[in-house]
This record gives structure tokens, C-alpha cells and sequence, in this order.
């Protein structure tokens, strides 16, 4: 199965960092990453809203606990977001080239 993790950063610095990684490690098939996204959620009682970066990793789910453990491991964040979507349909070569880039 195909997936779309996300995760978000402090700082493009970050992405960068993460994204390279993980597509070096070739957990992932490619990482998008859009800077200066706001972020408002609550945080230790708080309500906090700050500028953050979105990654979009995408992948397959045998990955999903290799790449869960580099982003903990590179990430600032003590419990930084990695969420996964299964994607339910997609072009056949794009997902083809997915499995390719990853192997």
C-alpha cells in the first residue's frame, strides 16, 4: 500500500534536512516541502499558533516505522506530527516509480 506521510517543522533549515535524509535512505520516493504554513494547536495547556513547514513524504506503509524513527530522531519537536494516508488510488506509473525509488 502507497502512502502520504506528513510532518511539519520548525524551519525550512529542518525540512531540508529531514527530506534529504529520508530520500537518500530511499525510505521515501520524494518529500515536498511548503514553507510557512500556520499552524494553531493546543500544546501543554496552551493555544499556540506559529509559522511552521508541511513535508509531504511519499512512500509505501512498509516504511511508515523507518521513517517514523529518522524524523524522531532529526526533528527539535518533542512530539513532532508524522500522520499517514493510505492513498486509495493513483497513476499507475507515478506509483510504479514509488516502488522503483525506494528499492
Amino acid at each position: 500500500m502507497y502512502q502520504i506521510i506528513l510532518s511539519t517543522c520548525p524551519t525550512v533549515s529542518c525540512a531540508n534536512k529531514i527530506a534529504k535524509i529520508l530520500v537518500e535512505r530511499k525510505l521515501a520516493a520524494c518529500v515536498n516541502i511548503i514553507p510557512e504554513i500556520t499552524s494553531v494547536y493546543r500544546w501543554q495547556n496552551e493555544t499556540v499558533q506559529e509559522k511552521e513547514v508541511q513535508l509531504i513524504i511519499k512512500t509505501t506503509e512498509s516504511q511508515f516505522n523507518a521513517i517514523t524513527e529518522q524524523i524522531k530522531l532529526l526533528h527539535p519537536y518533542e512530539t513532532p506530527e508524522i500522520i499517514a494516508m493510505n492513498i486509495q488510488q493513483g497513476d499507475k506509473e507515478y506509483l510504479n516509480w514509488i516502488s522503483t525509488s525506494i528499492k
